[in-house]
């Protein structure tokens, strides 16, 4: 092609398409870099994150935060830009950031308005040029380089990074449209489906009168047959409405999503108190003498959760522990520590923080972020096929794929033109 709209076209201007704009500016001092995004104000998902303070990143991030493609490859992308990176550049910026008590590194301003803020300030310093609404419809391969359009029209770019995001929270754009892009250009997708996701139970299940108490609880899937535990994550439970949230049940979302494609009968079993061993309350129980059960376990169990839980296991609060009987304490200990929760499905992608499955990681050179399919292509971020549980893993996941996919594509034209 005779001449070029951009040297480098970033398809999505979100968390990973900014950060790879603003280091392909950074390394191609002179290319022109353009970063096209279909909102009609950047940033929706950056400004909503961490209940509108963004949760930037995580005190502590490896392999074993995230699922999707396998530990080693996802572990090559985080080398490259880790949380002492994170924290430089966000301090260049003039984001300072602070730890939390459970690891989350936040904005001392505690606005994720500072987040977005600093980032087109370093976008637009580094020379990229964002143009929005700009919505891509279609992505094509031409004269060593790419045809992107939309009913705007069209930009012929040397290079082109696809940050498009996945399909969680559609209203801000990312609505799974980049899928389509990637595979016209060669890649595949994996089966995709909301992740960090409440989950919806039975509608007469006794939890659902329970809406607003949160407990800590550990969540485990178990497969059908013999009760392998396939996934477990521990922390704060929130009762609602309509089933489960808070940070245990968006994390084992994911997982009992998978699980239940494969195993239709795959049970969630919640453990209301899961610093105590089965035999540490087995024995409390037959110590209770002439205390209740009620009293006992409304001491370590919100009230009203605790009368529920009591309700399920057929137990009357006022009993005594002299006056349990063996099976009315093995029906305790069920409810308070195995309770099988009948899940009937998930809030979808409107109310998802992030989205599992993607583009496989084996189909990048995980160097580069560079497609292995088609040459002048990069992903990053959610696009790919990597989630992280909640706490500023997906975030640190943009940050190292952005920085990766913008050096990459901006040293590989300087290259050239040396």
């Amino acid at each position: 092609m005779a001449s070029w709209d951009a040297d480098v076209a970033i398809i999505g201007a979100g968390a990973a398409g900014l950060m790879a704009g603003i280091w392909a500016g950074r390394a191609g001092p002179g290319l022109r870099v353009v970063a096209l995004d279909g909102a009609a104000r950047l940033g929706a998902k950056i400004l909503v994150a961490g209940g509108g303070r963004c949760n930037v990143t995580h005190e502590r991030v490896a392999p074993a935060d995230f699922a999707g493609s396998p530990p080693h490859a996802i572990r090559r992308v985080l080398g490259r830009f880790d949380v002492a990176d994170t924290e430089r550049f966000f301090a260049e910026l003039g984001v300072k950031l602070k730890r939390e008590p459970t690891g989350k590194l936040f904005p001392v301003t505690d606005r994720a308005r500072s987040v977005l803020d600093a980032l087109l300030r370093a976008a637009t310093t580094a020379g990229v040029i964002l143009r929005y609404p700009r919505r891509v419809a279609a992505i094509a391969a031409a004269d060593g380089g790419f045809i992107v359009s939309g009913d705007w029209g069209r930009l012929a770019a040397r290079q082109a990074i696809l940050a498009t995001g996945g399909c969680s929270l559609p209203k801000s754009g990312s609505d799974g449209a980049g899928y389509r892009l990637a595979e016209a250009l060669g890649h595949s997708v994996t089966r995709v489906f909301p992740a960090l996701v409440p989950l919806t139970l039975a509608p007469d299940f006794p939890l659902l009168a329970l809406s607003g108490i949160s407990a800590a609880a550990r969540l485990t899937v178990e497969a059908s047959a013999g009760g392998k535990p396939l996934a477990q994550a521990t922390g704060g439970l929130l009762c609602t409405r309509f089933g489960l949230s808070g940070p245990a049940a968006l994390d084992i979302s994911r997982h009992w999503l998978a699980a239940r494609r494969d195993d239709a009968g795959a049970r969630l079993i919640v453990n209301w108190l899961p610093e105590a061993t089965a035999a540490e309350l087995s024995q409390a129980l037959q110590s209770l003498g002439r205390g209740t059960i009620g009293a006992w376990l409304g001491a370590r169990l919100p009230e009203r959760l605790a009368r529920t839980l009591l309700a399920l296991a057929g137990v009357d609060p006022a009993r005594t522990g002299a006056h349990l009987t063996r099976a009315e304490r093995q029906a305790t200990l069920q409810a308070v520590t195995r309770l099988p929760v009948p899940v009937v499905g998930d809030r979808g992608f409107a109310f998802a923080e992030t989205t599992a499955g993607g583009v496989p990681l084996r189909e990048l050179y995980l160097d580069r972020m560079a497609s292995r399919r088609r040459p002048g292509l990069y992903l990053c971020g959610e696009i790919c096929d990597v989630d992280g549980r909640i706490g500023g893993f997906n975030f640190q996941w943009a940050w190292a794929s952005g920085y990766v996919a913008g050096t990459s594509a901006a040293r590989a034209l300087t290259q050239a033109i040396a």
